[in-house]
């Protein structure tokens, strides 16, 4: 949209566009997030129920580098129970712990695709509201430029 000599109204309806556009940009990149976040959580209760004492499993120690590992009982676990605080818990109580998480997340993924439908929904009016202004401007000026031409006759 050409902002040359458009109406105050169509500047501020341009600026609305861009703020939710940007909104629904945050609120996607959110979704984005949270998903990457489940599918970790799912891996790991995958890795949990496949797990045994004695497996030799890769073991981050940040950077990109991991050292391999030998399980010396995997019937206690240790899992981020959120605030900065992790608790050491039986495999069953992890693993419910892990899930329990993952379902927190896809309730929080629904609110936030759900906020992103209203803030379609509402651009899709700002974007015909533009429209409409942008049309009435036109009429304007071609009904200025025939009052023009019957002047001048």
């Amino acid at each position: 949209m050409s902002m040359g000599g458009a109406s105050p109204e169509l500047q501020e309806l341009s600026q609305q566009l861009q703020e939710l556009d940007a909104q629904q940009n945050a609120l996607e990149d959110e979704v984005e997030s949270l998903q990457d976040e489940q599918a970790e959580i799912t891996d790991a209760v995958s890795a949990l129920d496949s797990l045994e004492t004695g497996s030799t499993v890769q073991v981050p120690v940040g950077g990109g580098a991991y050292v391999r590992a030998t399980v010396d009982d995997i019937d206690e676990v240790i899992v981020d129970v959120g605030g900065g605080f992790a608790a050491e818990q039986k495999r069953d109580d992890a693993t419910e712990t892990l899930q329990a998480k993952r379902n927190t997340l896809s309730e929080r993924i629904d609110e936030i695709e759900a906020e992103i439908d209203e803030v379609s929904a509402e651009i899709d009016e700002v974007e015909q509201r533009a429209q409409q202004v942008q049309q009435q401007s036109q009429q304007q000026a071609m009904q200025q430029l025939q009052q023009q031409q019957n002047d001048e006759q």
